[in-house]
C-alpha cells in the first residue's frame, strides 16, 4: 500500500517534508518507523512518535491507505 508521511524536524531535514512509502497492507506503525529505519540516512535520528490521523500512534496501530501519518521526534528548546 503507498503511504504518504509527513516528516517533521530532523525527519524533514533527511527526508523532506513528505515521503512516500510502499508498504504491505496491514503494515503499523512499528512496521514504518522499522522501514525507516532501516534507510541509510535514518542512522542517526532521533526516535520520533507517529500521529496517525491526528492522534499519537503506539507501534501496534494499523496504518491504512489514506490516513494522515506524522513524524515528529522530539524537541527541545531554551
Amino acid at each position: 500500500m503507498a503511504l504518504s508521511v509527513l516528516c517533521f524536524a530532523s525527519w524533514g531535514d533527511v527526508f523532506g517534508p513528505r515521503v512516500e512509502v510502499d508498504l504491505p497492507a496491514g503494515a503499523t506503525v512499528g512496521d514504518l518507523l522499522a522501514y525507516l529505519a532501516a534507510r541509510p540516512e535514518a542512522r542517526r535520528l532521533p526516535a520520533p512518535l507517529v500521529a496517525v490521523n491526528r492522534r499519537y500512534a503506539a507501534a501496534d496501530v494499523a496504518i491504512s491507505p489514506g490516513d494522515e501519518i506524522a513524524i515528529i521526534p522530539p524537541v527541545a528548546g531554551g
